[in-house]
């Protein structure tokens, strides 16, 4: 069954650049984007946003640095979501995220991280409150291509179309056109 996964590029992404190379890693695994918004997290969202880590050393340089500059907020949706993104953005810590991950190949330090993905559905689904609403997130279609019998007499004025246009073509051609 399809679930959704909230990701965050934090201003580190943006301001070096590689935002586009970071969402062609995730649309090239075949996850479905749903919602995106380039936003300015006040230090109130962010807070509430890292409120998981209130208690940690980091936590007022976390929201130091995504308050800093503008950030992409983004939704993906596919089978298994937050389970193929967790694989694909790689490990938290820097020294620790393998190489061909989002995180292993552009993260220099841990506390500049330029990432940030849900770490389960429920947390996906909070993430994904705040900041989008239930409109702003769209349903993923595929689209499929339906093959409809064609009657005789729409092939006839398809070939009658195409005859008048090609009739058209070689007269043009005659006269130097």
């Amino acid at each position: 069954m399809a679930e959704r996964c909230f990701i965050m590029l934090k201003p580190g992404v943006l301001n070096r650049r590689l935002a586009g190379e970071v969402i062609s890693r995730l649309e090239r695994k075949g996850l479905n984007l749903v919602a995106a918004k380039l936003m300015r997290i006040s230090p109130e969202l962010a807070k509430n946003h890292y409120k998981e880590h209130e208690d940690k050393c980091f936590y007022s340089n976390l929201v130091d640095y995504i308050s800093s500059a503008p950030v992409l907020a983004m939704v993906w949706e596919a089978d298994n979501c937050v389970a193929l993104v967790r694989r694909l953005v790689g490990a938290t810590d820097v020294m620790q995220a393998a190489p061909g991950t989002i995180r292993g190949d552009f993260c220099l330090h841990t506390p500049l991280n330029i990432i940030h993905a849900s770490d389960s559905p429920e947390n996906g689904e909070r993430e994904t409150a705040l900041f989008f609403t239930k409109r702003t997130v769209e349903k993923y279609k595929i689209i499929t291509i339906v093959k409809k019998k064609i009657k005789w007499n729409e092939l006839n004025n398809m070939a009658n179309v195409y005859s008048k246009l090609r009739g058209l073509y070689i007269r043009r051609r005659r006269n130097g056109r």
